[in-house]
């Protein structure tokens, strides 16, 4: 079974330790009560963890697996904003260490000393919590005042959370702290066009890193100090291009410039999508920025000895894996619902979910196999299944490092994705990672791997 150091320390001190700090100083302990700081994280986290849409009846069957009589009405009253300071502290700490494992990497991966995906989500808060969390303010006056972005960082080589932040919905994708986390020599860093930033890929690259980002269409590009007209010169171009390029119009950063044609039907329905978003935001389209629609774009400062233009779009694809897992918590482990109108209530809520999310990512390091190979929603519901073990047995070292041996027995059982022709999975892809018909396979932006 595959081990990950430090899980059940991390789970106890996260669930048992770090609420009593904040108890009183948050204000949500004002007087003695039999539901502590501490009983109460736990009946949220493992509740909602266990029942995403748990009632108040379910968070008191928790309470009571850990120890505490409490009626719904009176856990009810408990979800304050005091409540949700202490939660967030909770999450905090959670976040405070990457929990890491050692696993064998397709070997595409293990090319790289890490492979760390950026991306982020966004989630709708009720106008209430705007002081909060601020949102975008949209066109429509009611349930656009406020959101919570989640930026977070992934290594695919071995599945670790490296860095999760949380921010104001309106906040820019290349303003979190995350873009300017730096980059381990010989590591590759892939995000999209929202964090597109020269100064921050030229500091991966000074650092000994790499990146690999899709191009930004604004940005010069020159070809032995000659400024090229892009959509003219594509379009002279074959299926596949890989050229020597510096970015920026002083031709200050040297890399790779990757393009690979996509079939009409791709290149119409991006168009489509860019004009429709631009008629949304009220401005027009450059006629470059359509021309340029006709190819897959990237940059990269990997030497082609290490990558090429087939495995680099692999390594692309791969990004969407980061999407699996903002799906997972959305959908399964239900973020962004709740049974409850109460703006204090929700915040808890968020909170309690966001956190059980960051430990249950945790337990999946327990599994063998690579983020990628195998069905992530099977295996959070084969660890939703065993919460109640894991409440039971929270406060004793030993038994609860047996429920995790448990789990990790489940997660040996899950079975790998199905071998897909039209949407080949991303195990099918890093085993053929120079195969034409397979990595050279555009992918529209909602058409990736299906959980």
């Amino acid at each position: 079974m595959t081990s990950v150091p430090h899980l059940p320390a991390h789970l106890q001190a996260v669930l048992l330790e770090a609420a009593a700090p904040v108890a009183r100083s948050s204000g949500f302990c004002r007087r003695r009560s039999k539901l502590t700081a501490a009983c109460f994280v736990q009946t949220a986290v493992l509740s909602w963890w266990q029942t995403p849409h748990a009632t108040l009846g379910q968070l008191c069957q928790m309470a009571a697996l850990r120890g505490v009589a409490i009626t719904p009405q009176g856990l009810d009253q408990r979800f304050t904003a005091e409540a949700a300071t202490v939660l967030l502290v909770c999450l905090q700490a959670a976040l405070g260490r990457t929990l890491s494992r050692t696993i064998a990497v397709p070997p595409l991966l293990a090319r790289f000393s890490a492979v760390l995906v950026l991306d982020s989500t966004t989630i709708a808060l009720p106008d209430a919590l705007a002081s909060i969390w601020a949102g975008c303010k949209g066109r429509v006056p009611h349930n656009t005042q406020s959101a919570l972005k989640c930026s977070a960082l992934l290594d695919l080589s071995q599945g670790s959370l490296v860095g999760l932040e949380l921010g104001d919905g309106r906040t820019q994708d290349r303003a979190t702290a995350l873009q300017a986390m730096p980059v381990p020599r010989e590591a590759l860093r892939i995000a999209d066009q929202g964090y597109w930033s020269l100064r921050v890929l030229a500091a991966i690259a000074d650092g000994g890193g790499y990146f690999l980002s899709r191009y930004h269409p604004q940005t010069t590009v020159l070809r032995e100090g000659v400024r090229l007209d892009l959509p003219r010169w594509l379009a002279m171009q074959e299926a596949t291009v890989d050229v020597a390029v510096t970015l920026g119009l002083c031709g200050g950063l040297p890399a790779r410039l990757l393009a690979i044609r996509v079939p009409s039907s791709v290149a119409d329905a991006r168009r489509r999508r860019i004009r429709a978003q631009a008629r949304s935001g009220g401005h027009a389209v450059p006629a470059r920025t359509l021309a340029l629609a006709d190819w897959t774009l990237l940059v990269t400062n990997v030497p082609a000895t290490l990558l090429s233009v087939a495995e680099a779009e692999v390594l692309r694809r791969l990004r969407w894996q980061i999407e699996l897992v903002f799906k997972l918590w959305k959908s399964h482990g239900q973020l962004d619902a709740s049974r409850s109108a109460k703006p204090a209530r929700i915040l808890c809520e968020l909170y309690a979910k966001l956190l059980a999310m960051v430990l249950q990512h945790g337990v999946l390091l327990l599994g063998e196999q690579p983020f990628g190979q195998w069905c992530l929603v099977q295996a959070a519901q084969a660890i939703r299944a065993m919460i109640g073990m894991l409440a039971v047995t929270l406060e004793s070292l030993p038994l609860l490092q047996t429920t995790l041996d448990h789990i990790a027995r489940v997660l040996t059982t899950i079975a790998p994705p199905p071998k897909r022709r039209k949407h080949p999975s991303a195990a099918q892809l890093l085993a053929a990672p120079t195969s034409s018909s397979l990595s050279l396979m555009p992918m529209g932006r909602s058409q990736g791997p299906p959980l």
